[in-house]
């Protein structure tokens, strides 16, 4: 579980570095179904390109992190979820970019709901012993070891 201070205050507003960079504030999903993982492939030709993720996106001005959520699961798999409590929050420095993620412990709404790769190359669900197997982004290394080290979180909420 993270420890960073709750605020609802972009990080590009505290820190002076931040608001001299490039930098994303992203909202990404950790949605469990039967002690499985979603997770999907980066697109074709993009930052990161088939590296694969936590689904979700950046925010827009004026939206909540929770709503961005919803909104880029929506575009992204064609679900709805419901977002439930924060899990983890990282601002990795890349050379081209700073990226701010909030992590979002996540559920599928409605009985026959199933991700599709609508704005992704592809979708997977994983277990737990299975995520060695995929290629991350390095903002989300931390994550990952979380992950990796607490079975409790594979467990239905």
């Amino acid at each position: 579980m993270s420890t960073a201070p709750e605020s609802s205050e972009p990080p590009s507003t505290k820190n002076p570095e931040l608001q001299t960079r490039n930098c994303l504030e992203v909202s990404a999903g950790l949605v469990f179904r039967a002690g499985q993982l979603l997770i999907t492939q980066r697109p074709v030709g993009g930052h990161l390109a088939d590296l694969w993720e936590f689904p979700g996106g950046k925010r827009e001005p004026g939206e909540s992190f929770e709503e961005c959520l919803r909104r880029e699961l929506q575009e992204e798999l064609g679900v709805d979820v419901r977002v439930h409590e924060e899990l983890e929050r990282i601002t990795h420095e890349y050379p081209e970019k700073s990226v701010h993620l909030r992590f979002f412990r996540c559920t599928l709404t409605g009985a026959d709901a199933e991700p599709r790769a609508l704005g992704c190359q592809a979708v997977a669900w994983v277990t737990r012993e299975a995520l060695v197997n995929y290629e991350f982004p390095a903002a989300d290394a931390r994550l990952l070891e979380m992950l990796k080290g607490t079975g409790s979180l594979w467990q239905p909420a």
